[in-house]
């Protein structure tokens, strides 16, 4: 359970599960605390960062969302968490991209759902826009300190082209070994020291006890089998394609805010940019910095989704 359910205030979340791909994904859904089954709600699936499970930041967000009379679902993709998978903790884009549009196809199959929307924060930021830009049952979309990678940040991230392309070669090397012996290599996900993780900061808020370190369903590792996909990820490429609705939540404090600046001006659908003061982690669980933005994404999503 996350550290923002109050006893007497909004309701548990409900486990709940549905088939995605060649397996299925598990989810936490958190409904309205005056919830009535015969009144449609608006809807939206929130994902979370690199390597997140749905007990973190994305269920943070769902159950704020469901403060505001919203229908919020965080989900565990595939070979993470509660989710389906024998890759565990396998990065694939295009994997989340169905596993966000199963979780639409899921919500849309509710007669209390009014209309369905995706959150992603982090890195889910730039996963929602693969969906988006390829789904039109995406009604609208909206991201918090997204990251929206493509193919000149990678280089910035890791020292450089060759470094880049060593990494590759690390990936598909550990798929050979999978493939001959079925052993999953793995890495840190989040390491100061570890020059292999896939990514090499302090990353306070995984690293501490009482935030999301602390969470017993995450696991702070990365296969490395992923490298080739990860570093290919470019939601960038797919804004042009987007034409939903779109909230952008962003600081100049957060990763990459350029590249926020670049999605907003690449949507072509009706969007928004805001401008907050926290830090990046702030957007992941500071309380107050959680439910200031909850209250902007819940206004976008009545207006968007009825």
């Amino acid at each position: 359970m996350n550290t923002f359910l109050r006893a007497g205030t909004l309701l548990a979340p409900r486990t709940v599960s549905f088939p995605s791909g060649n397996g299925s994904v598990v989810g936490h859904l958190y409904l309205p605390p005056t919830y009535d089954p015969a009144t449609r709600y608006p809807a939206v699936v929130v994902g979370g960062s690199l390597s997140s499970v749905k007990e973190m930041m994305g269920g943070n967000y769902a159950e704020a969302l469901a403060g505001h009379g919203i229908l919020g679902l965080a989900i565990d993709y595939r070979n993470y968490g509660e989710s389906s998978g024998h890759l565990r903790q396998y990065e694939d884009p295009a994997s989340k991209s169905v596993d966000l549009s199963s979780a639409l196809k899921f919500l849309s199959s509710r007669s209390d759902v009014s209309g369905v929307g995706l959150v992603g924060v982090c890195t889910s930021g730039g996963n929602i826009l693969y969906t988006a830009a390829s789904d039109s049952h995406v009604g609208a979309i909206a991201t918090v300190a997204g990251f929206f990678s493509d193919p000149a940040v990678a280089p910035t991230l890791f020292g450089g082209e060759e470094e880049v392309e060593r990494r590759k070669t690390k990936g598909r090397e550990a798929e050979e070994v999978y493939q001959r012996s079925g052993e999953l290599k793995l890495v840190p996900t989040y390491s100061s020291t570890d020059k292999e993780a896939a990514s090499i900061s302090s990353a306070p808020y995984y690293m501490d006890e009482n935030r999301g370190g602390g969470v017993r369903a995450w696991r702070n590792t990365f296969a490395v089998m992923s490298w080739e996909k990860w570093l290919g990820f470019d939601p960038v490429s797919k804004a042009p394609s987007v034409t939903a609705p779109a909230l952008i939540i962003h600081s100049e404090k957060a990763a990459f805010p350029d590249q926020a600046r670049k999605i907003g001006e690449l949507l072509k659908g009706p969007k928004e940019i805001v401008w907050e003061s926290g830090m990046h982690f702030d957007f992941y669980d500071d309380p107050e910095t959680v439910r200031k933005t909850a209250g902007l994404l819940a206004n976008h999503f009545h207006k968007s989704l009825g």
